[in-house]
């Protein structure tokens, strides 16, 4: 149903560059059946959109709190977004 489904746009920042974070948002986000991408930004901050099943985005927005080994997070920032924008599977860009 379209009302099981969600979109969020979310900003991490820390330690979240080096340490594989956006290999590890692809890893996590395919083992949940979501899709959308992942990209550094030049603030050392990581953007990502993610999008999918209702429990499953709620699922990887607790998950972006631990990230991979070697990741520090300060803060995950996230927005309501359109699934529309959601491109089909998931990728890394930039």
């Amino acid at each position: 149903m379209a009302g099981d489904r969600k979109a969020a746009l979310v900003r991490i920042t820390g330690r979240v560059q080096g340490v594989c974070f956006r290999v590890w948002t692809r890893d996590e986000a395919e083992r949940l059946g979501l899709v959308g991408w992942v990209r550094n930004e030049s603030d050392g901050s990581v953007t990502a959109l993610i999008a999918g099943p209702d429990a499953a985005v709620a699922t990887m927005l607790g998950r972006f709190w631990k990230g991979p080994p070697g990741a520090s997070v300060d803060d995950v920032a996230s927005e309501e977004a359109s699934s529309l924008e959601a491109p089909v599977g998931f990728r890394i860009t930039r």
